[in-house]
C-alpha cells in the first residue's frame, strides 16, 4: 500500500495486520505536523495518546434550541464544535472526526470528502427543536495526513466555516461564571475545564477500544461528553452524548429520564470498532446541580473512568 494516497475502507479491513500492530504505540511520531497544519490551514492542538486534533468552531451559526425547558442560544463550545483528530500509524496516519454542517452545506461537502478519499461514518442529528437544523457528519480517513488535511480543507470550503481566530494578545477578564463548577465536579466524580463559556467534562470508557485493528484513544472521540452552559440563575442547558455498550444502553435511558434529561438521539460513531459501541445524545435545562445528580446517576451505569 503506498503511503502517498488515501486507503479505502476495504483495503483497511483485509489489510489491517499489517497497518496496525500491538507495538504501534511505542513508535516513534514520524509525522510533519507543521506540514499537515499547512495543509489544514490551522493549527493543532496536542492531545494525550499522540493525537492531534483541528477545531472547527460553528461560531458563524446562531442556533437557539427552543425546547419545553426554555429557549437556548447555543455557544459552539456546548454543541456546535466540529473537529478532526490525528494520528501517526503505519501507512501514514489515521484520521477521526465530526464536522458541524447546515443542510444545504451537507451534500456538497460529502462529494469533496469522497472525491478525496476521506469516509463518512455516521450522518446524524445531535439537538432536538434547534433552529436552523445541524447535522453531524463522522469522518474516517487513513493515509498521507497531508493529503487527508487537504481535501477536509477543500470540503470546509464549502461551508461558512470560520477561518481560525488569532489568540488574544492579553486574556479577557474573567467574569463570575454563573454555575458551581466545583460542585458539578464533585456530584459527577471527575473534574472539567470552562472552554468557550462552557464547562467542559470528559469521562473516557475503562476498555481499550479497536478500530480496524488500531487501539484506539479516548481523545478521539470515544470519552462521554458532558457540557454545561450557564443560562443564569443557577440555571445550566446541557448536551453532550454518553459512549456506551449495548448493555448499558436502556439503565441510561432510564437513569437520565428518571432525572427529566431528555434522550435526544442514538447511533453509531464509527463502522467497525470493538466493541460495538452506541452514542446518546441528552439534553436538559434547569437548575445545574440538580442535571449534575442526574448525569451522575446516568454515568455510574456504565464502565467508566472516575
Amino acid at each position: 500500500m503506498t503511503t502517498h494516497r488515501l486507503s479505502a475502507r476495504p483495503a483497511l479491513v483485509v489489510s489491517a495486520a499489517l497497518l496496525f500492530v500491538p507495538s504501534l504505540a511505542a513508535a516513534q511520531d514520524a509525522t510533519d505536523w507543521k506540514a499537515v497544519d499547512a495543509a489544514m490551514g490551522r493549527p493543532n492542538v496536542a492531545q494525550p495518546g499522540d493525537v492531534h486534533r483541528y477545531n472547527f468552531p460553528r461560531s458563524d451559526l446562531h442556533v437557539t434550541v427552543a425546547a419545553p425547558s426554555g429557549s437556548v442560544a447555543v455557544k459552539p463550545a456546548l454543541a456546535l464544535g466540529g473537529w478532526v483528530a490525528m494520528k501517526t500509524v503505519t501507512g501514514g496516519a489515521v484520521a477521526m472526526g465530526d464536522l458541524v454542517l447546515t443542510e444545504d452545506e451537507l451534500e456538497p461537502v460529502l462529494t469533496r470528502l469522497q472525491q478525496g478519499g476521506v469516509e463518512q461514518t455516521a450522518i446524524h442529528h445531535h439537538l432536538l427543536h434547534e433552529r436552523p437544523r445541524v447535522y453531524y457528519v463522522h469522518v474516517h480517513g487513513h493515509g498521507d495526513p497531508v493529503k487527508i488535511a487537504e481535501t477536509v480543507r477543500a470540503a470546509l470550503a464549502l461551508t461558512k466555516v470560520p477561518p481560525p481566530a488569532p489568540s488574544p494578545a492579553t486574556p479577557p477578564a474573567t467574569a463570575p461564571f454563573g454555575i458551581d463548577t466545583a460542585a458539578i465536579a464533585k456530584a459527577l466524580g471527575v473534574a472539567g475545564r470552562v472552554n468557550g463559556g462552557v464547562y467542559q467534562v470528559s469521562v473516557p470508557r475503562a476498555e481499550t477500544i479497536r478500530d480496524s485493528g488500531m487501539d484506539v484513544p479516548a481523545s478521539m472521540g470515544l470519552s462521554t461528553a458532558i457540557n454545561f452552559q450557564p443560562t443564569g440563575g443557577g440555571k445550566a442547558a446541557i448536551t453532550g452524548d454518553f459512549v456506551l455498550l449495548g448493555s448499558e444502553v436502556n439503565p441510561v435511558i432510564r437513569a437520565l429520564r428518571d432525572h427529566g434529561i431528555e434522550v435526544n438521539s442514538l447511533h453509531n460513531h464509527m463502522l467497525t470498532e470493538e466493541p460495538r459501541l452506541f452514542f446518546m445524545h441528552f439534553w436538559a435545562h434547569a437548575d445545574a446541580a440538580t442535571l449534575a445528580a442526574g448525569l451522575r446517576a446516568a454515568l455510574d451505569q456504565t464502565n467508566s473512568k472516575r
